[in-house]
């Protein structure tokens, strides 16, 4: 006889294996889970201009090696240096900030 699984959805897993929503462990992994995303969101921008790593750094003043750490989530970025990076590729970004219990999150 065939034992029945159980199902979870990935939220259950998140909070098993990664910390409740609003604890440390989930904070660091979703700001880490983003600024994987924007990594990716800025390499997909660069590339679809045309541009190596390179030309970017030049347009908005910073090393080659800036945008790569930028594009593989190694590094944190400003926001001044995200919205330069963005302006240069000639892409809007939007923030969404959230307030919470007197702090400031970027979503």
């Amino acid at each position: 006889m065939a034992k029945k699984m159980k199902t979870r959805t990935l939220a259950e897993m998140k909070d098993q294996y990664i910390g409740k929503v609003g604890s440390m462990e989930r904070d660091d992994y979703e700001y880490e889970l983003r600024m994987d995303v924007l990594g990716k969101m800025i390499k997909a921008a660069r590339q679809e201009r045309n541009l190596t790593q390179e030309e970017l750094g030049k347009l908005i003043g910073v090393q080659k090696a800036q945008i790569s750490k930028l594009e593989s989530s190694t590094n944190s970025a400003t926001i001044d240096t995200v919205i330069r990076v963005f302006k240069a590729l000639k892409a809007d970004i939007n923030f969404h900030v959230k307030i919470e219990d007197s702090f400031v999150r970027l979503v």
